[in-house]
């Protein structure tokens, strides 16, 4: 099973023929800016389509922290996507409290983890759009 930098490299390599297909639902690789180093994270995470825009969860499997690559896009919106070949910017933003409910639908769908960690925190797990520049 791919995971963490292995994942990334093969999913680079193969424009996503390895590793965007991943235990059931679909992965894109998030490049990111270090808010204190400067230096391109670059990590393998869930998505989904949602009309024109992608969808992530920062859910750090339920830890009472948010996950590095979403404190990095918070201090830094501007991000790169790879979704199979496709490589492109986009701008990310958190999904607001009146879209947040049906974003949240639509990725428990594709990872029903999603809620199990919601259950296991205090925080309020986010969902990212990543919107296209």
């Amino acid at each position: 099973m791919l995971f963490g930098d292995e994942h990334v490299r093969r999913y680079v390599e193969t424009d996503g023929a390895e590793g965007h297909d991943w235990q059931g639902t679909t992965v894109l690789i998030l490049t990111t800016t270090g808010r204190k180093s400067g230096a391109q994270r670059n990590n393998p995470l869930i998505y989904q389509p949602y009309g024109d825009v992608l969808l992530l969860v920062a859910s750090n499997g339920g830890s009472a922290t948010p996950p590095a690559w979403y404190l990095n896009l918070t201090a830094n919106p501007e991000v790169q996507v790879q979704v199979k070949g496709d490589r492109f910017t986009a701008r990310a933003r958190t999904a607001n409290a009146d879209e947040k409910p049906d974003m949240w639908r639509t990725m428990v769908a594709t990872w029903p983890a999603y809620d199990d960690y919601q259950r296991k925190t205090d925080r309020e797990i986010p969902v990212v759009v990543l919107e296209r520049v």
